[in-house]
């Protein structure tokens, strides 16, 4: 992924930010025309595969075991139950599925085992398959890959110097340190920030700097307005204006001419036209459906009517990159196995303990 020459530091990445509106969201259309088809957005759905109780303090999250939120902790779902949900979001549009689980960390452990059969299943489907579960190291990225992940999103949230009004159980280096395994093993990267936390625009501008410095940008940037929860540090920060969202979006597509440029949380507090305007700006992605994770989002039916009345096509899956082939999963192939053999002993109990031997067959 390139970046743009004429941005590369902070001080251009300011000045391109602080344009007179109209002409930064001109020449972000005309860096993404240039780059992506301007007709079309993803489709993309993010379901929650395990909810709440998570043991950081970041502030924007109602996940967080800390917070007194209305949010209820569930455990990890059914691998069933998400191919219902997936075949669900795929049936109303969406390509790609991300799924996010509330995690601190990847554990080697059943539930991860789940995840890596939940990644295999979707990706059968023909979805671009997401995920987002917390830090992991090399070999966890790896079996991700080969069990047909696509992308694994890691959001860095804000500059390095804003990180820590926000987050003190995780270091800004630990976040980069999981993009680099994701990269390591192969996987695209979906990375983005929150704004509206109470950051100066000297922030933003130093989060997609982080990006800059990286030797390969991520392929996919969402871009989030935080969306208060009551019950969280951030409850009483007060909602910003959609022309912060539509400036932070074309300050990206300008930045980054190849990467995707997602539109996500803050969606419900925008205006038809401001979407509008991000989609003019680069915008390239959208999540559908009524919740990001555990906060409202606008419905498929509202965003479909959009799609209509603003000439913009669902994009399909894979359209910039092949589908990945799933491989057999080693543990999850001996778990199979050990199930089976399990499974075999205790129906011949079964019949040993109602008094039935098998049938011996002689052959004259």
């Amino acid at each position: 992924m390139k970046v743009n020459p004429a941005y590369n530091t902070k001080e251009s990445l300011l000045e391109l930010y602080n344009k007179p509106l109209l002409e930064l969201v001109f020449e972000a259309a005309t860096v993404h025309r240039q780059f992506h088809n301007p007709r079309e957005v993803q489709m993309s759905s993010l379901l929650s595969i395990k909810t709440g109780g998570c043991p950081e303090d970041c502030g924007y999250c109602p996940q967080a075991a800390r917070y007194h939120t209305d949010v209820e902790a569930h455990k990890l779902m059914t691998v069933e139950s998400v191919i219902e949900q997936a075949k669900n979001a795929q049936a109303n549009g969406s390509s790609r599925l991300c799924m996010g689980a509330a995690w601190r960390e990847v554990r080697d452990n059943k539930d991860f085992d789940n995840v890596i059969e939940m990644v295999a299943a979707v990706n059968d489907l023909g979805m671009e398959v997401c995920a987002t579960l917390g830090m992991m190291n090399e070999n966890q990225a790896h079996r991700l890959k080969n069990a047909g992940l696509f992308a694994y999103n890691h959001n860095l949230d804000s500059s390095k110097e804003f990180y820590g009004d926000v987050i003190s159980t995780r270091e800004y280096e630990d976040r980069l340190n999981t993009i680099g395994n994701a990269k390591k093993a192969g996987l695209t990267v979906c990375s983005g920030g929150i704004i509206g936390m109470g950051e100066a625009i000297e922030d933003r501008v130093g989060l997609l700097m982080s990006y800059m410095e990286m030797d390969t940008p991520p392929e996919s940037i969402p871009i989030n307005a935080l969306v208060a929860v009551e019950g969280t540090p951030l409850e009483d920060q007060k909602p910003i204006e959609q022309w912060e969202m539509i400036r932070m979006v074309a300050t990206t597509r300008v930045a980054f001419p190849e990467a995707v440029v997602r539109l996500s949380a803050g969606r419900t507090k925008m205006t038809m036209e401001g979407q509008a305007l991000c989609f003019m700006a680069g915008a390239g992605s959208i999540f559908a459906g009524d919740k990001l994770l555990t906060t409202p989002n606008p419905e498929f039916n509202e965003d479909k009517e959009m799609f209509a009345i603003l000439g913009l096509m669902p994009k399909e899956a894979f359209a910039d990159g092949e589908q990945p082939v799933s491989k057999p999963d080693p543990i999850i192939e001996a778990r199979k196995e050990k199930e089976a053999q399990r499974a075999k002993e205790l129906a011949e109990a079964k019949i040993a303990s109602a008094g039935f031997a098998p049938r011996k067959v002689t052959v004259s």
